[in-house]
């Protein structure tokens, strides 16, 4: 395995991070095809064996459960000084606005629950995991730079968000002392380029680590088109909705990541995050079986050529926001989001 600085951080996390929203009670929750916590810790043990030191939930998966999974298994296995544990906070909903709660009571109460979710004393990594319309961003940096100072968090991420929401976020936390985030956690991998219009290069200049999510495409860059299908690609409606209308233009790059791992001999995995990982810090990459993971921590051992890169690269073109990104604006501050906290009681701040 091979590691890297978070962007401007001090934190030193493996070029693999491992994603963890398939972990948890399959019937609490979005998903109908996560993992069971036997199958979670079999996964997060061999994680560790092959050096994988970054982990990423968020309080939105599976009604907590996820960060529940994670934090046992890690508690188990490894050493806490040893792991780079990142989970992500959602927006005011709708009755805590009516109710007064202001963003910097909502993120201590998010980051409270999700500390004892993980069983933790602290995260390293926060992350604002959408953003909120209905809430200042000065409220969200302070109550971020507050559960930062207080220990909670060593440092802070965004996601789903546009390049220049982050810049405007850091230059107002530049602006008052408050902690800026070190990381962004965007929507990027082979057959959806759209980061690289603003955002990758906003990162590089600015030394922001990208830690892309949807690495594989929900496993259409793992699979040749047409192939047998899984379990999650037959019941996530949420990615059918984000990659089935681009499908046939998407399938001729796929097409050509099958054709480069045959002539390597490897899998199709490795040279999508391969790829990916020429562009990226740390790729969030999901993993449901064994060899999920033992695909993505290979790809960071293979080197693309310059011409391979190109050829995989070419027949690309634009395509529309999907998912949370397609939410991302003013007019739809009040529609509802994919992601929620379920049925898990948020533990409030006395």
């Amino acid at each position: 395995m091979k590691y890297t600085k978070l962007g401007n951080s001090k934190l030193n996390v493996s070029r693999t991070c491992m994603g963890c929203m398939g972990f948890g009670d399959p019937a609490r929750g979005q998903h109908s095809w996560t993992i069971d916590e036997e199958h979670t810790r079999e996964i997060i043990k061999r994680g560790l064996e092959l050096g994988v030191n970054f982990y990423d939930t968020a309080i939105a998966y599976q009604s907590g459960t996820s960060e529940q999974y994670v934090g046992r298994a890690l508690r188990d296995f490894a050493r806490r000084e040893d792991v780079v544990v990142a989970t992500k906070f959602l927006p005011r909903t709708p009755q805590e606005i009516a109710d007064g709660i202001s963003g910097q009571q909502h993120i201590e109460n998010m980051i409270n629950t999700s500390l004892m979710n993980l069983g933790m004393d602290y995260v390293d990594l926060y992350i604002y995991h959408m953003w909120d319309w209905n809430t200042p961003i000065e409220e969200i940096l302070d109550g971020l730079n507050r559960v930062v100072k207080a220990g909670k968090a060593r440092y802070i991420g965004i996601s789903n968000c546009f390049a220049w929401q982050l810049a405007k976020a850091n230059a107002i936390a530049e602006k008052e002392g408050f902690a800026k985030f070190v990381s962004v956690q965007g929507h990027y991998n082979l057959i959806f380029r759209e980061e690289e219009r603003e955002m990758a290069p906003y990162c590089f200049e600015e030394n922001i680590a990208m830690t892309p999510y949807s690495a594989l495409a929900s496993g259409r860059l793992s699979r040749k088109s047409g192939e047998n299908s899984t379990k999650r690609a037959a019941e996530d409606a949420y990615a059918k909705f984000k990659y089935d209308a681009t499908a046939q233009q998407d399938s001729v790059i796929i097409d050509r990541v099958a054709e480069i791992a045959e002539k390597h001999g490897v899998t199709m995995t490795e040279i999508s995050l391969a790829w990916l990982l020429t562009k990226a810090a740390s790729p969030v990459v999901g993993a449901t079986k064994l060899h999920h993971i033992e695909g993505a921590a290979k790809a960071v051992e293979l080197t693309l050529t310059d011409d391979e890169i190109a050829y995989l690269e070419e027949p690309y073109v634009p395509h529309p926001l999907a998912g949370v990104m397609a939410q991302n604006k003013r007019e739809n501050a009040t529609e509802k989001h994919v992601w929620t906290t379920g049925d898990q009681t948020i533990k409030q701040e006395v």
